[in-house]
């Protein structure tokens, strides 16, 4: 168990992020553990020639047997929405004592050694910097072929989305019912934040006391945990990985195991289907179908995919839509998410 304890100064400092080179490191979990990951089993379907081209080798023991990824490749993010290729840089300087000392914490021995590629660099420095670069060189391939084109766009709203959430229940409810709704290994009280863990290397630790001390707190959403966790190792700003609210959906609307998203994404006839007649006579099938999708925030481009129609004729239907008071804006950035009003969810569950 750790517990974080942090002052009215930390609470202040406490802010989130989401990170897209953490999202491609774990999302590598969920080729070695399927089960754990239905809703991404579609996309690794679609993109699995892709992915044999690239360096596999490498790629395929970043994640380890035990679930434990290398600290140096998921950095804490310096900004709240990191561009991956900022991110990628700052994993390639990671010195080779580091690396090291990660690659060792993630593959304890026992039941879970180095694979030959690692075991066969992690006592040489100049081993160790060849590999980094390689498994940087290797990331960039990963995501440039398999997860910028469409995984991203659709992850990315995802975790948006999630921020949004927070930010609204942070003001309604405050730190209490924040932290209370992250995740269940999560426990909020007298200034001290639990999270417990229940893997054999955490579970040895016995229970670890993080003084925050005025460093902040980095709360981060994913699409690669199944619950809470922080760094295996202490050093740096505490942070915490939790699962992110409404990652299911990212399954929404692919064919099931057999393929990948096409350009015609089949959420958006689901989501006709799905609308009341009235509502479609009254604002017409596509209006209809973009609101039937907007039971969660979503952003122009990511609808525009799942729509498989042009950003610019969502944005058109959008806009009509917040102008009738159907929608709300919430923006983050230089990025806007779009969700149902009040009146939006009233039109969308009249079934008369």
């Amino acid at each position: 168990m750790f517990e974080f304890r942090l002052g009215v100064e930390d609470l202040a400092a406490t802010w989130f992020a989401y990170s897209p080179l953490q999202e491609a490191v774990l999302g590598l979990r969920a080729r070695r553990r399927p089960s754990y990951y239905p809703e991404q089993q579609p996309w690794i379907a679609g993109w699995r020639d892709r992915y044999a081209a690239l360096d596999t080798e490498l790629l395929d023991v970043l994640t380890a047997p035990n679930g434990f990824v290398p600290d140096f490749l998921t950095p804490r993010p310096a900004v709240p929405r990191p561009a991956f290729e900022d991110e990628l840089a700052r994993m390639a300087r990671t010195p080779a004592e580091v690396v090291r000392a990660d690659l060792l914490a993630a593959y304890p021995g026992g039941g879970c050694p180095l694979p030959p590629v690692l075991a066969a660099a992690v006592d040489d420095p100049a081993a160790l910097a060849a590999l980094t670069a390689r498994a940087a060189e290797a990331l960039a391939a990963y995501w440039a072929r398999c997860l910028a084109p469409a995984w991203w766009p659709r992850a990315r709203s995802v975790l948006e989305a999630d921020l949004a959430y927070r930010a609204r229940l942070l003001s309604e409810r405050g730190a209490e019912g924040l932290f209370a709704d992250l995740d269940g290994r999560i426990s909020w009280r007298d200034g001290v934040l639990r999270l417990v863990d229940s893997t054999p290397v955490v579970v040895a630790l016995g229970t670890s006391v993080v003084d925050v001390a005025g460093r902040g707190l980095v709360l981060i959403p994913t699409l690669g945990g199944r619950g809470a966790q922080t760094d295996i190792t202490q050093d740096g700003p505490p942070l915490i990985t939790y699962p992110a609210r409404g990652r299911a959906t990212m399954a929404e609307g692919l064919p099931g195991s057999a393929g990948a998203p096409g350009a015609a994404d089949a959420a958006g006839a689901a989501g006709a289907a799905g609308a009341p007649a009235g509502l479609v006579g009254l604002i017409g099938p596509a209006r209809a179908r973009l609101l039937m999708l907007l039971a969660a925030p979503a952003a122009t481009t990511e609808l525009a995919h799942r729509l498989g129609v042009t950003p610019g004729a969502v944005s058109r239907h959008l806009g009509a839509l917040a102008a009738a008071g159907l929608l709300e804006r919430t923006r983050h950035g230089r990025r806007v998410l779009y969700r149902r009003s009040g009146l939006g969810d009233a039109l969308a569950r009249d079934r008369s």
